[in-house]
């Protein structure tokens, strides 16, 4: 009876420690999920932004502004280089669709002096000589050559050149152009060559 008792209460101890044990253990992923005695999660505390103090939050914006400069100069740079190019193109291919519209009357002055080399009359030759010469005023007129017409009118420095004056013939020709000495152009109405004309006095 004795030996049974013992063996009893050994039995009853052994019971109560696994108990105890069970529910420390009940859940040994609470305490890494921070979960209250209710099953709620409480969440970990956010790791807060650091501060940055006058001085360095200035020196953060003197970079930026910096590099913004940066950027910007490199940016109008290349832009600078590459309109100085353009215009440096343009200047040399600025004269080409009239030289190239030239070529043709060059063309004609060519098989004229050689028609001049055998030609017993003058006449056909003058001709040649004034159709080239229409042909290249028809051309330049095209591209928006304009003669001055200065005999008679007034005289205007600003696009006459007095080589010298002489007494009015009349006197409705005192302060005008008397006689012309080389003819004046204009091109798209902007003088190319100022007249050469003598003024009445």
């Amino acid at each position: 009876m004795l030996r049974k008792k013992k063996a009893a209460e050994a039995s009853e101890n052994i019971n109560n420690v696994t108990t105890e044990n069970t529910e420390q253990n009940e859940n040994p992923l609470a305490d890494e999920l921070n979960v209250n005695p209710q099953g709620e999660t409480e969440e970990a505390p956010a790791a807060e932004a650091p501060q940055l103090s006058p001085e360095e939050k200035l020196k953060a914006d003197l970079v930026s502004a910096n590099d913004k400069y940066l950027r910007l100069y490199a940016e109008f740079d290349n832009f600078r280089r590459r309109t100085n190019k353009e215009r440096a193109e343009e200047r040399q291919t600025a004269g080409k669709d009239t030289i190239a519209a030239l070529l043709p009357v060059l063309d004609d002055f060519e098989r004229a002096i050689k028609a001049m080399e055998t030609a017993t009359d003058v006449i056909p030759v003058k001709e040649g000589v004034a159709l080239i010469q229409n042909k290249l005023k028809s051309i330049l007129t095209s591209k928006g050559l304009k003669e001055m017409d200065t005999k008679g009118t007034p005289f205007d420095a600003d696009i006459h050149e007095a080589i010298t004056s002489i007494p009015a013939p009349t006197d409705d020709l005192k302060g005008k152009v008397v006689d012309e000495l080389e003819k004046g152009y204009l091109l798209n109405d902007k003088v190319v060559r100022f007249a050469k004309v003598v003024v009445g006095a």
